[in-house]
């Protein structure tokens, strides 16, 4: 082999070519799991970027209640991913970079149930292992298209929040079979966070919105439509605090008109703060802790409006929508029925009257579709339910292997017929 051709195959561009070429290298290692015994009851099977590491986190104190009960053990597959985790958990984490040593992994150790917090694509590797129970939990409850995927099918159980997501099933996938999916309510949101916001005298309102999505269809994002005039509106708002909680994507965007509502929409509370304002830029801090000191959400479709209904089913909740059909929004976001939206047809008179949404009273109609998209739950219920669920799930498993290996062990003898 040539020098330039060495020095260009081990190269950092080099790398993918080199292994290609099954040539070995001291630079890349690969290591190999054989045989490593973990303790564990319960995987919790997370193959993505440290990018999308909120659908996990959000899990992590629910996670930690199980457990108690049933050993968890946090599986990698992107070492930074890993790593970030370090910093906000204690339970048991392993990286497993090859599909081989995941199937070695998953072969040598007895483990009951794998739990998938998204649908990436990398997960039909672990769905390979048959010995576990496959639970699809998801990471949020919300009407966006991506909350039901085709992929519901590969796995044994689909925990959902409730009657909406059962019915959002039911009308978006075909031949499904709706007694995979189990209703154990949102446990994220039973966790009690502590403030992380000052003291303010006055009225507290956030304006949370999503990112824009992977595609035109999945895309909800208010930012690049109104992100700005609704910070305006709100500012100009008497004894009034804002606080701008964007999606954690939305701080990477490279879509030219949301990253640039997101400057804009900074440099608008920055200026005014400097004039004495006391608004909050929260970039990092937990959403369900926040939720606890806000009197009022502005926000798109996506979880952070259903569960500002489930926990303040009383505090006013103002919804987008940047398609301007509201006869479409009502069908398939039946919380729009029971709030405010913004659209290009609503957006002056709406913005102009904030106020008067804001003091709205509660209604009977929000705590209906509180019912709608979680059941008729109080909070701490659905930890419990969550918990029974996969118990039960765990028993059942425990017993059809039992069965399965007294038949494999008389038809090993000679005794089955």
């Amino acid at each position: 082999m040539s020098q330039q051709l060495k020095a260009a195959i081990s190269s950092k561009p080099g790398l993918k070519t080199r292994r290609w070429l099954g040539l070995g290298t001291a630079t890349v290692a690969n290591h190999e799991l054989d045989h490593i015994p973990v303790a564990g009851d319960i995987v919790v099977y997370f193959s993505d970027v440290v990018n999308k590491a909120y659908q996990l986190e959000q899990w992590i104190p629910t996670l930690e209640k199980l457990h108690e009960l049933h050993r968890v053990v946090l599986v990698f597959r992107k070492v930074p991913t890993m790593r970030h985790f370090r910093k906000l958990t204690d339970l048991p984490k392993i990286y497993v970079r090859r599909l081989d040593d995941l199937v070695n992994f998953y072969d040598f150790n007895d483990f009951k149930l794998c739990l998938y917090v998204n649908n990436g694509m990398a997960n039909f590797q672990s769905l390979s292992a048959s010995r576990p129970v496959h639970v699809h939990v998801n990471h949020g409850e919300s009407d966006k298209l991506s909350m039901v995927s085709n992929q519901a099918k590969a796995y044994d159980k689909i925990f959902v929040a409730g009657p909406a997501a059962i019915e959002r099933h039911k009308a978006v996938l075909l031949d499904f079979d709706l007694d995979k999916l189990l209703s154990v309510g949102r446990p994220q949101l039973d966790s009690r966070f502590e403030s992380e916001l000052p003291a303010f005298t006055g009225r507290t309102v956030m304006y949370a919105p999503t990112w824009e999505g992977e595609n035109d269809a999945n895309n909800y994002t208010s930012m690049d439509l109104f992100g700005e005039s609704i910070i305006e509106a709100l500012v100009a708002l008497p004894d009034t605090r804002v606080i701008y909680k964007p999606h954690p994507r939305i701080l990477t965007s490279t879509t030219a008109a949301v990253a640039s509502a997101h400057t804009r929409i900074n440099e608008i509370l920055e200026e005014h703060n400097t004039a004495g304002a006391q608004h909050v830029i929260a970039e990092a801090q937990n959403i369900l802790a926040l939720f606890e000191d806000i009197d009022a959400l502005v926000t798109d479709v996506s979880s952070v409006g259903l569960d500002f209904l489930y926990l303040h089913p009383e505090k006013p909740l103002i919804l987008t929508d940047r398609r301007n059909n509201l006869e479409k929004l009502n069908r398939e976001v039946p919380v729009s029925r029971a709030c405010p939206v913004i659209s290009d047809s609503t957006q002056d008179s709406l913005l102009a009257s904030m106020a008067t949404h804001l003091n709205a009273a509660p209604s009977e109609e929000r705590l209906q579709m509180r019912a709608f998209y979680f059941g008729d739950r109080q909070r701490d219920s659905s930890t419990t339910d969550f918990i029974a669920a996969i118990d039960t799930l765990i028993k059942g498993r425990e017993q059809q292997l039992q069965s399965y290996e007294q038949h494999a062990s008389a038809v090993d003898s000679g005794d089955d017929d």
